[in-house]
């Protein structure tokens, strides 16, 4: 099943446990999650008004009319 995960991060968040640093990804597009593997990288010159999705080979794909007002703020938070 396909399921459209809208997200705001591209970056990951830093957490502490045990005196020592993870970085959980903030993207989606880590291959470890829910750890970053520095894959938010091709998140990199994304527009805000657009709507990107990217494929099993890490290529970016835009659909921003496939989809009105997904980008709207108002709508949903990235928890």
């Amino acid at each position: 099943m396909a399921r459209l995960v809208k997200r705001f991060r591209n970056k990951p968040s830093a957490v502490t446990v045990g005196g020592e640093s993870q970085y959980i990804c903030g993207c989606g597009l880590s291959g470890n999650l829910p750890f970053c593997d520095g894959t938010h990288k091709l998140t990199q010159g994304e527009e805000a008004q657009k709507l990107y999705w990217y494929d099993e080979g890490a290529k970016r794909h835009s659909a921003a009319d496939s989809h009105p007002g997904i980008r709207d703020d108002k709508l949903t938070k990235d928890a």
